[in-house]
C-alpha cells in the first residue's frame, strides 16, 4: 500500500515524536514501507534580520538539528528499521512538501499540535500540508 512514508518532526514539540513517529514506524513494519524523518530549520526572512546573526549561523542551526534528528532516529527506531533524515529549510509546510516530493513519499505522518481556537482542529501547517500535499496525509491527534 504505502512504500514511503515521512514523518516531519518538530524538534520544539515533542509530540511529532511521541504521537506520530510511533504509528509511522508500525506502519513502516506492518506494510514493509521505507522511513524518512525530516524537520525544518526556519529561515531569518528579511536579510535585515539575518544580519543580527553571526556569519554561519544558520549552518551551525542546520548541522545542530541533523544532529538531533539522529538523535531521534538512534532512540526511537526499533532494531531493523532505519530512517533517511532530511533537514529542511525555509517554510514548513513548504518544505514538507518538497521533500516529499524528492524523496518519492506516497504518505506523511505528523502530527497535529494541541489546537488553539484560531486553529480549531489542526494546527497551520498540518491544515496547509493536509490542504495541499499531492499525496495522502494522516495527522495523529
Amino acid at each position: 500500500m504505502y512504500k514511503k512514508i515521512l514523518v516531519p518532526i518538530d524538534l520544539e514539540q515533542a509530540s511529532s515524536q511521541e504521537k506520530a513517529l510511533p504509528v509511522a514506524v508500525a506502519m513502516c513494519q506492518a506494510l514493509g514501507a521505507e522511513l524518512v524523518l525530516m524537520t525544518v530549520v526556519p529561515e531569518f526572512g528579511m536579510a535585515v534580520v539575518g544580519s543580527y546573526f553571526p556569519e554561519g549561523y544558520e549552518t551551525k542551526m542546520r548541522e545542530d538539528a541533523a544532529k538531533a534528528l539522529a538523535k531521534i532516529a538512534k532512540d526511537a527506531l526499533p532494531p531493523g528499521l532505519s530512517a533517511q533524515l532530511e533537514v529542511g529549510h525555509g517554510t514548513i509546510y513548504h518544505e514538507i512538501r518538497r521533500v516529499a516530493e524528492k524523496v518519492g513519499s506516497d504518505l506523511i505522518v505528523m502530527a497535529s499540535h494541541r489546537p488553539e481556537l484560531k486553529d480549531y482542529l489542526l494546527g497551520p501547517n498540518a491544515a496547509r500540508v493536509v490542504r495541499h500535499a499531492p499525496l495522502s496525509v494522516l495527522v495523529v491527534r
